[in-house]
């Protein structure tokens, strides 16, 4: 079983930066996709950006603040978000796709595996 860990999120003002860890067990992390979504109060979950083998994606609201990495020796991966506004909170999760070499999915449902999620708060 696949176990996701996230960490870094925190209270913020208006354009600073935060730099989200997810530690994810398991072997064959670096052949599996890795996915960021978020969740604010009242709304639906949202894709934030992932990576896998082959590629990049991100939501078109992030493009350009964010970007997600990851360090397979590690494990783990990251995502740095830069100039966070008040529309930025959110719990942020992170997310494997169960299969190998499958693509950076921008929908939810093509995940298998969850974080417990972490909570970013940027202030006005």
């Amino acid at each position: 079983q696949v176990q996701l860990v996230e960490s870094g999120g925190g209270l913020v003002q208006a354009g600073a930066s935060l730099r989200l860890s997810c530690a994810a067990s398991g072997r064959t992390f670096s052949t599996r996709a890795m996915g960021w979504f978020r969740q604010a109060p009242g709304k639906e979950r949202e894709f934030v950006a992932a990576i896998s083998w082959n590629g990049l994606s991100y939501a078109d609201s992030v493009k350009d603040r964010f970007t997600i990495s990851r360090d397979n020796a590690k494990n783990t991966v990251y995502l740095q978000m830069n100039s966070l506004k008040p529309e930025d909170t959110a719990v942020y999760y992170c997310a494997q796709r169960q299969s190998p070499y499958m693509g950076p999915s921008t929908e939810l449902g093509q995940y298998a595996y969850w974080g417990q999620g972490t909570q970013v708060t940027v202030s006005s």
